[in-house]
């Protein structure tokens, strides 16, 4: 074999381990849930449901953050892939090697913190005294603007309870 056939040879399995990780990546994140903690989201088993609606006033409101619970596994399958791509780019022989395992595992620490860092969102802790006297509280993404004494309805029944303005 030529030096050229040889090149090419070599970079077989580099292509074919790139496109393997890429079509992975792509199949993880396809199946990724896009969840949703938001008073004006409804997800389609929970719209033309029968729900109780309570008025009150808001009593207090804190700033807290929403963490999606668990990890979907794209941000540590993403990362380790494109490390180990990177890491294989590195070198030769045994130190390829090394470097493929190295990059592979930082990079699959580095994609779980980054997917744990985008599965975090702002929101709120609102406390509503209901017109029967009742105190509720309810936690939700803060994407419409809510204040102390401001009258509101609280949503509750086929699914999670929201707070949203009268």
């Amino acid at each position: 074999m030529n030096t050229v056939n040889t090149r090419q040879a070599s970079k077989r399995p580099f292509r074919l381990m790139a496109a393997g990780a890429a079509l992975s990546a792509v199949a993880v994140l396809a199946g990724c849930a896009n969840p949703s903690a938001s008073s004006s989201v409804y997800s389609y088993g929970q719209a033309q449901r029968e729900q109780i609606v309570r008025s009150g006033t808001i009593t207090a409101v804190r700033p807290i953050v929403i963490q999606r619970e668990g990890s979907s596994g794209a941000g540590v399958l993403a990362g380790g892939a494109l490390g180990g791509v990177a890491g294989n780019a590195v070198g030769g022989g045994t130190g390829r090697a090394i470097a493929t395992v190295g990059g592979a595992i930082l990079g699959a620490l580095a994609g779980n913190a980054v997917e744990n860092r985008t599965g975090r969102s702002s929101g709120l802790e609102v406390t509503v005294r209901l017109d029967n006297g009742e105190t509720r509280v309810v936690a939700q993404e803060a994407d419409v603007p809510l204040s102390v004494g401001q009258r509101v309805q609280v949503i509750s029944g086929a699914g999670p309870t929201r707070v949203a303005p009268m």
